[in-house]
């Protein structure tokens, strides 16, 4: 919110300068983001008439004026001056920079500084200004045309107020009540002690007895509208210069009369208000929700669609306005326009909020009422716009229409004492309390320690408890809290061996070569559906774009989407990995300060390998990174714990190349190759290899423990099986182990045959595993004996279990 200091200190002038009243502010809550001069500096330049302006004897654009300065200049006589704005004509008061006077700086960072010169022959003993050359707009068509009133010879930086200053506040969302020039200046009003000058608002006599028929229809949608219809208005008029300025300094160009008003007294009291063209509307208003299908054209050019969830206002035929938001074009004011409908009111925060983001736009009244604006005055905000229209415009009012239909219940607040000194960290007696709030014109009642407060109808923020302690802190001022060393030992926590830091776990996931990414836990509903196999994802009430509205189950389809982004951009190898948070429905989940009732969010490490599998290099061919490449880096992560990989089906995965990945009997996630479907559907020229693992199982890990060097030395055994080919290699390992006999370090499988074609060893459907077993005895040396006792162990339980028979 931007505004001028002078038109604060209209309303509060305490006894603090300008960088001092911007401290105050944002040590209240209240943060000044930007103090920025009204105008440049410059000086020399005074308010001066134009008496005479005749053609320039040797050029067509210039004129020779004669310019009255003052008494201060030229001993009273007028000063000629050669001027070529087309505008310079005799009786216009402009701005003259004298002999001497220097101009802001250019884009050089040089004042410019004038002196006498001579023009097509003429001399010419000054400057006439455009409100570009004294930087105060980018207007350059001519001279700037100052008020008739102004007074001849005067300094332009005291007539224009050039030495006022640019406040620009950055304000949270509970500091509705503060969005408005009046609304600021009664917190710094609260804030020093300073007295509160409210703007003088009489009630305007009518003048006929004419009233517009209004219907409030939902009054979940308006609380209360308020209106009067004012006949004989002159929109030719101009805004007055005083008007322009300020709306100039709140960021808001002068359009027109009407409009102007309404934007004025927005800025000025935080009120949004709406002027009707009474003639363009048909018979009545209606406050309601719009209906299915309808439609309508707005005040910026754009003609939205609207449904039952949109309020509106509309006459007999159709909607002409967005509830709180924008007027509609049909019944805008204009220049032919001679009766308008001025209208206020009380739009429910919840029928406003993101009606306007729905459309691609924003307004500053939508920004207002979707935060809380005072219920209590819009016919007193009617009034000052009724006011400000028979002054500048003219006319004649009728009557006030002020209906309410239900208002914002103001529950009390209750407030102990202790609790208060508590959170703040410093005493805080219950006269300390009583007197801030009686600063903040808040109503309360006192009991023995406890203050019980009723909040005023422009206060929207305060609801419980810990809000009252906030303003109690902010008024005070967080200055006044004590320097209070924290009194227990700071002790870092000690993480536990047997858990790896997340940090440690991304170098190891780099080592692999894989580049971490960063996505967004929302995502698009397709991703969901066919990559997680989620129907039913958790939806998004206000998403920041319309395909991410969903909040993810799984990062496969971020990371699919990463992919993309890659290749679009010629990447043609591509590793990357996410730790990130994925969200699930679940019953169990209780509501607390870390989860959401009902919601899930437990955090996952996934990955994706794309292209090929090595960097190009002259020892060996370019392949594709297939299923065992990627299996190979899970398992170097998980080193020296064993994990386990069983057939599995996943939607986003191909059914013949995706495994389950387990670790000491327990699932914990997927690896395979996508899904050729999916390949296609997103337009990957191969598919990738992805894996998705629950974050703490990969975190866990195994303390070490000392073993001693084997004293006897290890024998190795060749063992060459024929099985089925239905036999993997997990099974094969497991029988082996299954044989107990206590001598087995290791078993490595180290060759698989299968023949072209059946013959008298291996028939059809057969094949040959070789296999290499490590015996070691720690206490003694093996003999022949036992190593073969071994070995026949192993070879039954392989026939036993698995119906293997030796190789011959």
């Amino acid at each position: 919110m931007q505004f001028p200091e002078s038109w604060l200190r209209s309303f509060c002038n305490p006894p603090l300068n300008t960088q001092e009243l911007a401290d105050l502010l944002t040590m209240s809550g209240l943060e000044v983001e930007e103090l920025r001069p009204v105008a440049p500096p410059f000086h020399g330049i005074v308010v001066a008439e134009i008496l005479e302006a005749e053609q320039h004897p040797n050029a067509d654009k210039l004129r020779v004026c004669k310019v009255n300065a003052g008494a201060a200049f030229n001993n009273g006589e007028p000063l000629q001056i050669v001027c070529g704005a087309p505008n310079a004509r005799v009786g216009i008061k402009v701005p003259l920079a004298t002999v001497g006077a220097e101009l802001p700086p250019g884009e050089d960072g040089k004042a410019f500084k004038i002196g006498v010169g001579k023009l097509r022959g003429v001399e010419s003993f000054g400057m006439l200004c455009s409100a570009r050359e004294l930087k105060l707009s980018e207007e350059h068509g001519g001279l700037l045309e100052l008020d008739a009133s102004a007074l001849v010879g005067q300094n332009i930086r005291e007539h224009l107020n050039l030495d006022d200053t640019l406040f620009t506040l950055k304000l949270t969302p509970n500091l509705a009540h503060c969005l408005s020039v009046y609304g600021v200046a009664r917190e710094v009003s609260a804030l020093t002690g300073t007295p509160l000058q409210a703007p003088a608002i009489s009630p305007v006599q009518p003048q006929h007895d004419a009233k517009l028929p209004v219907r409030i229809e939902a009054a979940d949608l308006c609380g209360r509208f308020s209106g009067r219809i004012v006949r004989g208005v002159n929109t030719q008029a101009k805004t007055p210069a005083w008007m322009v300025d300020r709306l100039a300094r709140c960021g808001q160009r002068s359009v027109a009369p009407l409009v102007d008003i309404s934007n004025y007294v927005m800025f000025e009291l935080g009120r949004p208000s709406h002027i009707f063209d009474l003639d363009k509307i048909d018979r009545e208003l209606v406050i309601r929700w719009a209906k299915k299908g309808e439609s309508l054209k707005l005040l910026n050019g754009n003609t939205v669609e609207l449904d039952e969830t949109v309020g509106v206002v509309a006459d007999a035929s159709a909607p002409e306005s967005l509830a709180g938001i924008m007027g509609g074009d049909a019944t805008a004011v204009s220049d032919d326009t001679r009766n308008v409908y001025v209208e206020a009111a009380f739009w429910w925060p919840k029928a406003v909020a993101g009606r306007s983001r729905r459309y691609n736009f924003s307004t500053d009244a939508g920004h207002r009422f979707e935060r809380g604006v005072d219920p209590a005055d819009t016919a007193l905000h009617i009034e000052r716009i009724t006011q400000l229209i028979l002054e500048i415009c003219g006319g004649e009012a009728g009557p006030m229409d002020d209906q309410t239909t239900a208002l914002p219940e103001r529950k009390p607040v209750a407030l102990r004492v202790a609790r208060a000194a508590k959170i703040i960290g410093m005493p805080v007696t219950q006269e300390d309390c009583a007197r801030v709030f009686s600063r903040l014109g808040l109503q309360f009642s006192e009991a023995s320690g406890v203050l019980t407060v009723t909040p005023p109808s422009w206060r929207f923020d305060l609801q419980i408890e810990e809000d009252l302690i906030e303003e109690i802190i902010r008024v005070m001022g967080y200055p006044s809290l004590p320097n209070t060393p924290p009194l227990a030992p700071v002790v870092a926590k000690v993480a536990s061996e047997s858990r790896r830091a997340i940090h440690a776990l991304r170098h190891a996931v780099a080592a692999r070569d894989y580049f971490e990414t960063i996505n967004f836990s929302f995502v698009e509903a397709r991703w969901e559906a066919e990559l997680a196999g989620n129907s039913n994802p958790i939806q998004l009430l206000n998403p920041i774009a319309a395909p991410l509205a969903v909040m993810r189950s799984s990062l496969i389809g971020s990371l699919i989407q990463a992919l993309r982004h890659n290749l679009s951009r010629r990447a043609s190898r591509v590793r990357l990995f996410e730790i990130g948070r994925v969200f699930l429905r679940d019953a169990s989940v209780q509501e607390s300060d870390s989860s959401i009732a009902g919601v899930a969010q437990p955090m996952r490490l996934a990955g994706l390998a794309f292209g090929p599998a090595d960097q190009p290099q002259w020892s060996q061919r370019d392949r594709q990174v297939d299923f065992f490449d990627v299996k190979g880096d899970l398992e170097a992560l998980f080193a020296p714990r064993l994990l386990q990989f069983k057939p599995a089906q996943h939607p986003a995965l191909h059914p013949g190349r995706s495994a389950r990945v387990e670790l000491d009997g327990r699932d914990i996630g997927v690896i395979g190759e996508l899904h050729p479907k999916w390949r296609q559907g997103y337009e990957l020229p191969s598919a990738p290899v992805l894996f998705e693992l629950d974050l703490p199982a990969v975190l866990e890990r195994q303390l070490p423990a000392a073993q001693a060097i084997p004293r006897q030395q290890s024998v190795l055994r060749d063992l060459a099986v024929i099985v089925g080919e239905q036999v993997s290699h997990d099974a094969l390992m497991q029988t082996i182990a299954s044989a107990h006999t206590g001598l087995i370090r290791s078993a490595r499988l180290f060759d698989v045959f299968k023949p072209t074609q059946a013959n008298a060893e291996l028939k059809e459907g057969e094949r040959s595993m070789a296999v290499r077993l490590e015996l070691l005895d720690d206490e003694a040396t093996l003999t022949d004996e036992r190593i073969e006792q071994t070995v026949a162990a192993v070879v039954a339980a392989l026939a036993e279990q698995l119906g293997a028979r030796l190789r011959g």
